[in-house]
């Protein structure tokens, strides 16, 4: 017990403050635990086990749950920015690397906003069309997909390492790395057996089905290792 309740670098004390103390917290929830699971959730869950995929289509399930854990994630690391803010007077690596988070984890939200219209036969217009960016994956869609993408697995190893370098900054006892090793080390066993179990499903196939006269079934799914079902059905077939 002594040895866990130890700071990792026995020859430095693990003393800090009030505000330092809840700002790891904070941070450590929304970007050590909450935000991994919002991806993990978001790559895995697009099709429910038990879901009679595709004649059920469009599981909200997934897009609910990435949506309001990473509106967590963005209010805890606003939280434990402004915890910090007042005291930051050096911008030592850690505080460098957190804030590149934070603009990016900002920039991640806001072009969310932008990431066009849905379209097809579940979202048509005032006008009865199923046109849509994501429906017709338009090139602003596909843009959009490869960025979003991009940016947040980019972010989540970025915030992992600024955690990393926080607890060591801080001289972080044994068992906190023991804790958050040991859970990232989970979460890696999560990705590798879904992944290997084919549920990373195209969103597209997930909410359209994989029929052939959906537009996007046309091209290649947007990602590493995303799984989509070929159907060599027309319509009325």
């Amino acid at each position: 017990m002594e040895w866990l309740f130890a700071p990792i670098d026995p020859s430095r004390a693990h003393l800090v403050g009030f505000d330092v103390a809840w700002h790891g917290r904070s941070m450590v929830l929304a970007w050590g635990i909450i935000a991994p699971l919002a991806v993990l959730v978001a790559r895995f869950c697009k099709v429910l086990p038990g879901q009679d995929w595709p004649r059920e289509l469009d599981s909200q399930t997934w897009w609910r749950s990435h949506w309001i854990g990473q509106c967590v994630v963005l209010g805890l690391t606003l939280l434990g920015l402004a915890l910090v803010l007042r005291d930051s007077d050096t911008l030592n690596l850690h505080a460098r690397l957190g804030y590149t988070v934070v603009v990016l984890a900002l920039a991640q939200g806001l072009f969310g906003f932008f990431r066009g219209s849905k379209g097809g036969p579940t979202a048509t217009g005032k006008d009865g069309s199923e046109r849509g960016d994501h429906y017709d994956m338009t090139p602003w869609r596909v843009m959009f997909e490869w960025v979003h993408k991009l940016i947040g697995y980019g972010l989540l190893a970025l915030a992992v390492t600024t955690i990393v370098v926080g607890m060591w900054q801080a001289n972080a006892p044994v068992w906190m790395w023991i804790t958050i090793l040991g859970w990232w080390a989970g979460l890696v066993a999560a990705f590798t057996f879904l992944q290997s179990r084919g549920y990373a499903i195209d969103t597209y196939q997930a909410i359209w089905g994989p029929g052939l006269e959906h537009p996007g079934n046309h091209r290649k799914p947007i990602g590493w290792g995303i799984r989509r079902r070929t159907d060599t059905r027309h319509p009325g077939e």
